[in-house]
């Protein structure tokens, strides 16, 4: 489909809201990802059951995306779109934390995963569609969205903490009617999706390559790890006699360094397909000392310090298997293999992740759900070395 798109350049001071929008949306993120497990327990529920709706998310995207994606390039208006999928999150946000039934809750929770799971790439869609006439980077707005949810994570905690369960859906709900109110404000913009349809044709090419798909199972079995402890180290920081402001401090502390990491990164890597293995491989290494340390920790305090790895062994992980992906394939199937890495790294890690990591936690503790993350984040590294020294 052709693009349209509003040809007058934005003002800097016309966007302010824009950054004001990314900051909101990586908030709302972020109190849901680091806090709502924590609501689900005080209401009750077992880690299982945390971990099976938590699981619930990726498997909803593989429908969220494309429905609203198609929706996108039929009206042409992302602002619109994001508005929409707001007002569902706020919607639903609200009946998750009303209902009183595991059955309705689940239910609720697939609402609530199909306008949330896609929000992000859509933001994105908005922010690139307005940058695409102004000299603005969209690294200036990703900042936005760092801060965002660095900060929002570690003021979340405290609110929580003085106003208790609620102060959860409460916070949810005013971080969201903010963004819709700073999306408001942003200038009118018409523009079709510059994301292209991937064909069945070009992933069945990219899954022919026995490299890729070597690389995305090795990558998996150390990226089902970090989804753990993502879901459940909140958890684990409660039950070390943790509050929600460690748990926010923790949080704050994973990703502060995130951009400096992200700079760091790209002055250090060379593309080169030997190089980036060794990277790799060092990086899954050091994974499973975070893991060893976090089945050591005893205090909250151990846990927050152990954070302070996240933006190296998650940025670096990330960072260097998204450049891997573009020296394993050609051109015209890179795009196939993104989405191939994407979906098994992230979305099928997350849903592997909820019921692996809530079964491990419920029935052997967090030590043994963390030492066997060891051990699979090993086999990964051995079998990315094993990739490496070929």
């Amino acid at each position: 489909m052709a693009r349209l798109q509003d040809k007058r350049p934005y003002s800097s001071f016309s966007l302010l809201p824009l950054g004001l929008l990314n900051f909101l949306i990586y908030g709302t993120l972020v109190i849901f990802t680091a806090f709502f497990q924590l609501y689900l327990q005080d209401i009750g529920m077992d880690k299982l059951e945390i971990g099976s709706l938590m699981a619930v998310g990726p498997l909803i995207s593989l429908v969220a995306h494309p429905f609203w994606k198609s929706l996108g390039d039929q009206r042409q208006n992302p602002r619109a779109i994001l508005l929409v999928m707001m007002l569902g999150l706020l919607i639903m946000g609200h009946l998750v934390f009303k209902v009183t039934t595991f059955s309705m809750l689940y239910v609720t929770m697939i609402l609530l995963y199909f306008f949330l799971s896609p929000l992000l790439s859509q933001n994105n869609t908005l922010t690139l569609g307005y940058l695409a006439e102004t000299p603005d980077q969209f690294r200036t707005y990703r900042i936005w969205g760092s801060l965002g949810w660095t900060f929002i994570a570690l003021a979340a905690g405290p609110i929580i903490d003085a106003v208790g369960h609620e102060g959860s859906s409460l916070l949810f709900s005013v971080t969201l009617m903010l963004a819709i109110g700073a999306t408001l404000l942003l200038p009118t913009i018409r523009q079709a999706s510059q994301t292209p349809w991937l064909k069945g044709r070009e992933l069945r090419l990219a899954l022919k390559n026995k490299y890729l798909v070597v690389f995305v199972l090795f990558s998996l079995l150390v990226a089902i790890p970090n989804a753990i402890n993502t879901i459940f180290m909140p958890l684990f920081m409660i039950d070390l006699g943790g509050t929600r402001l460690s748990v926010g401090g923790a949080v704050f502390l994973s990703t502060v360094f995130e951009y400096l990491a992200f700079i760091l990164l790209d002055r250090l890597f060379k593309r080169k397909l030997s190089y980036l293995l060794a990277c790799t491989t060092i990086v899954s290494l050091l994974f499973a000392i975070r893991w060893d340390l976090m089945s050591e920790a005893t205090l909250p305090v151990h846990i927050m310090l152990i954070q302070l790895l996240h933006s190296v062994t998650f940025g670096g992980f990330f960072y260097v298997g998204t450049k891997l992906i573009a020296l394993l394939l050609p051109r015209p199937l890179r795009s196939a293999g993104q989405a191939v890495y994407t979906f098994a790294a992230s979305g099928l890690a997350s849903a592997i992740a909820g019921f692996w990591g809530g079964w491990m936690f419920q029935n052997f503790g967090p030590v043994v759900m963390y030492r066997s993350g060891v051990a699979l984040t090993l086999i990964g590294a051995l079998g990315l070395a094993a990739m490496w020294y070929q």
